[in-house]
């Protein structure tokens, strides 16, 4: 039974682990310069079994010119930081709020020097819609979160002291801001990562990658503690996380329409039923059967208004509903009449 990925689906849109195919057919036909070492489906050259664990992808790309392709709205299953060195370059993160609506909370025309953090739940995109002439450097590193509320688990190879890393979780946790401004010291290290990539064969730069690597999360620290920044505790709470499941889960049609157990929605978020209905119902002030079946009612008036040709039993079953006999009772509850009583009001 195919399941929602709560972070990497939106809406009518899949959001699995983006793989960046703009990016390598833009290589490929000669466009870009583009140079990473890479886990999986990520462009660039393969990163050794055991080197750089959590990291998934580490490198830049370099546009010349302005291009014909963008990076739409996707997420990474890690921690994504990039640094934009020349040009400039669009980028939005999106978000939603309890009732399903998207909202794009935050859009800006990126700078020299600025870099971006966006975490496994956000949602962003670069371009509007194209890419401009531009050198972008990246790091996706997975730390093993795919929900707000959950532990972060750096890698061993990260050799900042217990104290200096639990205050970057913090600030990584509490603070969703996406975009900062850095300066030449930052603007130097990405620089050697650069170099590091580039020059890397068969894994002869690891060591400095690493040194680099570790440079780069103290100068994060530094910027973060530096600026400021509001921290908001509510952000890594399991209360955001069944939040972002339930805005997301209500507006895709696919996820509707599978057979969700309490247990199943629970397990989805990473915590236990008793604890998931407690807060459903303190998000909604709906049990969660009740919110599905009022997710699933409001799908199906959508289809009954713009499908006419649908049949109510088609409706029932695409809406996730067992029978068009527990469909018409829910949706007589809800909406006092029944669903074809419903269409035929429709003008």
């Amino acid at each position: 039974m195919q399941r929602l990925s709560s972070i990497y689906r939106d809406q009518d849109r899949a959001y699995r682990a983006d793989t960046c195919e703009p990016v390598k057919a833009a290589v490929r036909d000669g466009t870009i310069e583009q140079m990473a070492l890479k886990r999986g489906a990520y462009p660039g050259r393969p990163l050794a079994k055991d080197a750089l664990p959590g990291v998934l992808t580490v490198g830049y790309w370099d546009a010349a010119r302005d291009q014909n392709w963008g990076l739409d709205w996707h997420r990474n299953e890690g921690l994504e930081i990039t640094f934009l060195e020349t040009g400039r370059l669009d980028f939005a993160v999106g978000g939603h709020n309890v009732e399903g609506q998207r909202e794009e909370f935050f859009q800006q025309n990126l700078r020299p020097d600025d870099f971006t953090v966006t975490r496994p739940w956000q949602p962003h995109r670069i371009g509007d819609p194209n890419i401009t002439a531009s050198k972008l450097h990246f790091l996706i590193l997975d730390v093993g979160v795919r929900h707000p509320h959950t532990q972060w688990k750096w890698p061993k190879w990260l050799v900042l002291t217990p104290e200096d890393l639990e205050r970057l979780t913090i600030f990584l946790r509490h603070n969703e801001q996406p975009v900062w401004q850095s300066g030449p010291d930052l603007r130097h290290c990405f620089g050697r990562i650069a170099r590091a990539v580039m020059t890397d064969k068969d894994g002869a730069n690891i060591s400095r990658l690493t040194v680099c690597l570790n440079e780069l999360f103290v100068l994060l620290l530094d910027i973060f503690e530096s600026s400021r920044a509001t921290l908001n505790e509510s952000l890594s709470s399991s209360s955001r996380t069944v939040e972002l499941f339930l805005a997301e889960f209500s507006q895709n049609q696919n996820d509707l329409a599978a057979p969700w157990s309490v247990a199943e929605m629970a397990r989805h978020c990473g915590m236990g039923v008793t604890h998931f209905t407690h807060l459903v119902k303190q998000l909604t002030n709906l049990t969660p059967i009740e919110y599905l079946n009022r997710c699933r009612i409001d799908s199906a008036c959508r289809l009954l208004r713009e499908k006419r040709n649908m049949t109510v039993t088609r409706v029932a079953m695409t809406c996730g509903f067992s029978s068009s006999q527990y469909f018409a009772a829910v949706f007589r509850r809800q909406l006092g009449c029944t669903p074809r009583v419903f269409r035929a009001e429709q003008v």
